[in-house]
Protein backbone atom coordinates (compact mmCIF):
# COMPACT_ATOMS: atom_id res chain seq x y z
CA UNK A 1 0.00 0.00 0.00
CA UNK A 2 1.28 3.50 -1.05
CA UNK A 3 3.06 5.98 1.60
CA UNK A 4 2.56 9.55 1.46
CA UNK A 5 4.63 11.46 3.87
CA UNK A 6 3.10 15.14 4.92
CA UNK A 7 6.24 17.88 5.28
CA UNK A 8 5.29 20.77 7.13
CA UNK A 9 6.66 23.68 5.55
CA UNK A 10 6.83 27.45 6.58
CA UNK A 11 8.34 30.34 3.89
CA UNK A 12 9.37 33.96 4.91
CA UNK A 13 9.56 36.19 1.96
CA UNK A 14 10.23 40.03 1.86
CA UNK A 15 6.98 40.86 -0.57
CA UNK A 16 3.75 39.65 -1.90
CA UNK A 17 4.97 36.84 -4.81
CA UNK A 18 7.81 35.31 -6.21
CA UNK A 19 9.91 36.67 -8.98
CA UNK A 20 9.60 40.65 -8.09
CA UNK A 21 10.36 39.66 -4.71
CA UNK A 22 12.39 37.40 -2.67
CA UNK A 23 12.00 34.10 -0.39
CA UNK A 24 14.38 34.81 2.09
CA UNK A 25 13.91 31.93 4.76
CA UNK A 26 11.94 28.49 4.40
CA UNK A 27 11.42 25.34 7.07
CA UNK A 28 10.54 22.36 6.98
CA UNK A 29 9.96 19.69 8.48
CA UNK A 30 8.32 15.40 8.62
CA UNK A 31 5.06 15.87 10.27
CA UNK A 32 3.86 12.34 9.76
CA UNK A 33 2.72 9.57 7.14
CA UNK A 34 0.10 8.41 5.71
CA UNK A 35 -0.67 4.86 4.98
CA UNK A 36 -3.91 3.99 3.38
CA UNK A 37 -6.41 5.42 5.74
CA UNK A 38 -3.78 5.25 8.75
CA UNK A 39 -2.09 8.83 9.82
CA UNK A 40 1.45 8.29 11.82
CA UNK A 41 2.49 11.31 13.43
CA UNK A 42 5.87 11.93 13.90
CA UNK A 43 8.17 14.17 16.14
CA UNK A 44 8.53 17.23 13.90
CA UNK A 45 11.56 17.79 15.46
CA UNK A 46 13.59 15.45 14.37
CA UNK A 47 14.05 15.34 10.72
CA UNK A 48 13.83 19.34 9.27
CA UNK A 49 15.50 21.54 7.00
CA UNK A 50 16.33 25.28 6.96
CA UNK A 51 17.42 27.69 4.75
CA UNK A 52 18.46 31.86 4.54
CA UNK A 53 18.69 32.93 0.85
CA UNK A 54 19.84 35.50 -0.58
CA UNK A 55 17.42 37.88 -2.34
CA UNK A 56 16.92 37.57 -6.62
CA UNK A 57 15.92 40.91 -7.01
CA UNK A 58 16.57 44.79 -5.37
CA UNK A 59 12.75 45.43 -5.02
CA UNK A 60 11.43 44.56 -1.58
CA UNK A 61 8.61 45.69 1.03
CA UNK A 62 10.57 46.37 3.84
CA UNK A 63 7.32 45.67 6.43
CA UNK A 64 7.20 42.40 4.79
CA UNK A 65 10.95 41.61 5.35
CA UNK A 66 10.50 43.11 9.07
CA UNK A 67 7.97 40.07 9.77
CA UNK A 68 10.52 37.63 9.72
CA UNK A 69 13.52 39.36 11.79
CA UNK A 70 16.31 39.21 9.55
CA UNK A 71 18.41 41.67 8.11
CA UNK A 72 18.50 42.31 3.97
CA UNK A 73 21.87 43.41 3.82
CA UNK A 74 23.07 40.14 6.00
CA UNK A 75 21.25 37.99 3.66
CA UNK A 76 22.81 39.17 0.56
CA UNK A 77 26.08 39.18 1.91
CA UNK A 78 25.72 35.78 3.52
CA UNK A 79 22.02 34.16 2.34
CA UNK A 80 22.67 30.60 0.41
CA UNK A 81 22.54 30.77 -3.55
CA UNK A 82 18.73 29.90 -4.19
CA UNK A 83 19.52 27.29 -6.77
CA UNK A 84 22.18 25.32 -4.38
CA UNK A 85 19.35 25.92 -1.25
CA UNK A 86 16.44 24.44 -3.75
CA UNK A 87 18.71 21.72 -4.90
CA UNK A 88 19.78 20.97 -1.28
CA UNK A 89 16.18 21.46 -0.03
CA UNK A 90 15.29 18.37 -3.07
CA UNK A 91 17.67 16.21 -1.77
CA UNK A 92 16.48 16.20 1.54
CA UNK A 93 13.20 15.83 0.90
CA UNK A 94 13.88 12.64 -1.01
CA UNK A 95 15.79 11.20 1.77
CA UNK A 96 13.28 12.09 4.64
CA UNK A 97 10.40 10.43 2.46
CA UNK A 98 12.45 7.36 0.97
CA UNK A 99 9.90 5.11 -0.95
CA UNK A 100 6.77 7.54 -0.25
CA UNK A 101 5.32 10.56 -1.40
CA UNK A 102 6.20 13.80 -0.38
CA UNK A 103 3.05 15.73 0.02
CA UNK A 104 3.47 19.56 1.11
CA UNK A 105 1.12 20.67 4.28
CA UNK A 106 0.74 24.65 4.95
CA UNK A 107 -1.27 27.29 6.33
CA UNK A 108 -2.20 28.63 4.81
CA UNK A 109 -1.22 26.54 1.96
CA UNK A 110 -1.91 29.01 -1.16
CA UNK A 111 1.28 31.43 0.31
CA UNK A 112 3.98 28.70 1.11
CA UNK A 113 3.15 27.14 -1.89
CA UNK A 114 3.35 29.59 -4.13
CA UNK A 115 6.91 30.35 -3.09
CA UNK A 116 8.08 26.70 -2.79
CA UNK A 117 6.75 26.04 -5.95
CA UNK A 118 8.12 28.98 -7.89
CA UNK A 119 11.75 28.72 -5.95
CA UNK A 120 11.64 25.19 -7.25
CA UNK A 121 10.77 25.29 -10.60
CA UNK A 122 12.83 28.14 -10.92
CA UNK A 123 16.41 26.86 -9.33
CA UNK A 124 15.57 23.37 -9.18
CA UNK A 125 14.09 22.66 -12.83
CA UNK A 126 11.29 20.43 -10.97
CA UNK A 127 8.89 20.09 -7.70
CA UNK A 128 9.87 17.08 -5.68
CA UNK A 129 5.85 17.98 -5.09
CA UNK A 130 4.80 18.11 -8.84
CA UNK A 131 2.29 20.46 -9.56
CA UNK A 132 -0.29 19.46 -6.90
CA UNK A 133 0.46 17.32 -4.10
CA UNK A 134 -0.43 19.64 -1.42
CA UNK A 135 -2.35 19.83 1.75
CA UNK A 136 -4.25 22.84 3.08
CA UNK A 137 -4.86 22.83 7.03
CA UNK A 138 -7.34 26.15 6.55
CA UNK A 139 -9.33 23.73 4.10
CA UNK A 140 -8.46 20.88 6.76
CA UNK A 141 -9.95 22.33 9.63
CA UNK A 142 -13.32 23.41 7.19
CA UNK A 143 -13.97 20.54 6.32
CA UNK A 144 -13.82 18.53 9.44
CA UNK A 145 -15.20 21.11 11.97
CA UNK A 146 -18.01 21.76 8.97
CA UNK A 147 -17.71 25.76 8.78
CA UNK A 148 -16.82 28.34 6.41
CA UNK A 149 -13.42 28.82 5.08
CA UNK A 150 -13.59 32.27 7.37
CA UNK A 151 -14.38 30.88 9.94
CA UNK A 152 -11.13 28.15 9.77
CA UNK A 153 -8.64 30.68 11.99
CA UNK A 154 -6.48 29.43 14.49
CA UNK A 155 -7.78 31.97 16.59
CA UNK A 156 -11.22 30.34 16.51
CA UNK A 157 -10.70 26.83 16.18
CA UNK A 158 -10.66 24.52 19.43
CA UNK A 159 -7.28 25.59 21.99
CA UNK A 160 -6.90 21.20 22.09
CA UNK A 161 -5.81 21.42 17.77
CA UNK A 162 -3.13 24.39 18.15
CA UNK A 163 0.24 23.76 19.07
CA UNK A 164 1.19 24.83 22.26
CA UNK A 165 4.76 26.33 20.89
CA UNK A 166 4.82 30.06 19.37
CA UNK A 167 4.44 31.02 16.75
CA UNK A 168 7.83 32.83 15.73
CA UNK A 169 7.72 33.83 12.70
CA UNK A 170 11.57 32.08 12.38
CA UNK A 171 10.41 29.86 9.48
CA UNK A 172 11.62 26.30 11.01
CA UNK A 173 9.94 27.26 14.33
CA UNK A 174 6.76 27.76 12.42
CA UNK A 175 7.26 24.66 9.93
CA UNK A 176 7.35 22.44 13.47
CA UNK A 177 4.29 24.10 15.29
CA UNK A 178 2.17 24.04 11.72
CA UNK A 179 3.36 20.63 11.78
CA UNK A 180 1.69 19.74 15.39
CA UNK A 181 -1.36 21.75 14.18
CA UNK A 182 -1.76 19.01 11.18
CA UNK A 183 -1.14 16.19 13.74
CA UNK A 184 -3.81 17.32 15.58
CA UNK A 185 -6.69 18.25 12.45
CA UNK A 186 -5.52 14.35 11.28
CA UNK A 187 -7.11 13.37 14.51
CA UNK A 188 -10.12 15.45 14.42
CA UNK A 189 -12.85 13.76 13.89
CA UNK A 190 -15.07 15.94 15.98
CA UNK A 191 -17.83 13.88 18.07
CA UNK A 192 -21.55 14.13 17.71
CA UNK A 193 -21.81 15.18 21.04
CA UNK A 194 -18.96 17.85 20.79
CA UNK A 195 -20.65 21.29 20.76
CA UNK A 196 -20.65 23.14 17.29
CA UNK A 197 -19.22 26.28 16.73
CA UNK A 198 -21.38 29.21 16.82
CA UNK A 199 -20.78 31.80 13.57
CA UNK A 200 -20.63 35.36 13.81
CA UNK A 201 -24.04 36.62 12.21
Amino acid sequence: MKTETYISVDVEADGPIPGPYSMVSFGMTVAGRMTGKVFEPVDPQTCTFYAELRPISDDHVPEALAVSGLDRETLIREGRDPAEAMREAAAWIRDACGNSTPVLAAYPLSYDWMWIYWYFMRFAGASPFGHSRCIDMKTLYAAKAGVPIGWATKRQMPRHLLSLRPHTHNALDDAIEQAELLQNLMAFPPSPHEDTPVLPL
